[in-house]
């Protein structure tokens, strides 16, 4: 048996249950890790409130670091001892899980396990959508919602590097600052300015590119408003709630735009991509593009607590469960 939380009903974040789960050997083709850091992302909050279907019961996450302490048949490429990292199928917020090997990466040792658990599903979020969604490339202009968050300060970061000119929204003065210390070159409170006029005066009436948008509901439409003709809107998560069912004229009379709604799951089905995209974010962390601070830190059991914080946009940056 080991401490899991478990989700009985979709809810709130007291519908999460910090209680013993069993944990069978690990089967064919598995690995059995005993987690040391537990990545908490907002996909995590869509599953527990139900805006994303899921079998119930079930152990939420998705994202995590720690040790091979068993190993299932006919798995050859890890050995018992191996520091590793994954994003993987559902199951992560537990003091140890079965993976399918193929989910698994090795860890460096110059990476903590906190690294690790952060560095996945966020990491390998910001590569695809800067290096496969849209090739962010020198001179771009950008647009980031929630420039402060996890997956937000990588994009302002990664974009910067590149070369791309970055604006952020953010909800609060403290939030602004994180956002240029992260590479933003302008900063909008979207709280209390409107964003839309406030890209076009920052760009000359220029607009933008690319809108890397994780919030959903509360910047859509006007997120098209801040595109150039031809530019792309990217629809990446739904923080403030999903985005409904639109007039698809609405991207002809705004400049043939073009929008997109990707999956991380998608752009990593494949094994040879889910290496080379995870190398990619490696090399990006080694050479200082992406600078990951040290995330949050929280007790397993806590779980509740980091959810409750989460959605009252209380966090800034990564979130990691300790068991």
């Amino acid at each position: 048996m080991v401490k899991a939380i478990r989700i009985y009903e979709t809810g709130g974040p007291q519908v999460l249950r910090y209680e013993d789960v069993e944990l069978p050997p690990p089967g064919p083709g598995e690995a059995q890790i005993v987690q040391k850091a537990i990545g908490v992302n907002y996909i995590d909050v869509y599953l527990r409130s139900g805006s994303y279907p899921s079998t119930l019961p079930f152990v939420p996450g998705f994202e995590g670091a720690g040790e091979v302490v068993a190993l299932g048949e006919g798995v050859d490429e890890f050995e018992i001892g191996d520091r590793v990292a994954y994003v993987g199928p559902l199951g992560g917020y537990a003091e140890a899980r079965n993976l399918p090997a193929a989910a698994l990466v090795k860890l460096r040792k110059s990476f903590s396990f906190e690294t690790g658990a952060s560095m996945m599903l966020k990491g390998l979020t910001a590569q695809y959508l800067l290096r496969r969604t849209y090739k962010v490339k020198e001179g771009d202009r950008i647009l980031v919602h929630a420039g402060a968050g996890g997956v937000g300060q990588l994009l302002c970061q990664w974009a910067s590097a590149l070369g791309a000119h970055v604006i952020a929204t953010v909800g609060d003065a403290e939030k602004a600052k994180i956002a240029k210390e992260a590479g933003a070159e302008h900063t909008i409170l979207y709280r209390s300015e409107d964003f839309a006029a406030a890209v076009r005066d920052i760009t000359g009436g220029k607009l933008c590119d690319v809108v890397y948008d994780g919030v959903g509901q509360a910047t859509f439409p006007a997120s098209l408003d801040c595109l150039k003709p031809f530019g792309l809107f990217v629809s990446y998560g739904s923080a403030s709630g999903k985005i409904e069912a639109f007039d698809i004229n609405l991207l002809s009379q705004k400049g043939s735009l073009f929008v997109t709604r990707p999956s991380l799951f998608a752009h990593i089905a494949r094994r040879k991509d889910y290496e080379k995209m995870t190398n990619d974010v490696v090399r990006a962390i080694k050479k200082g593009l992406l600078r990951l601070e040290r995330p949050a830190l929280y007790r397993l059991e806590d779980a509740a607590l980091v959810h409750a914080d989460l959605e009252a946009r209380r966090t800034t940056g990564a979130l990691v469960l300790v068991p």
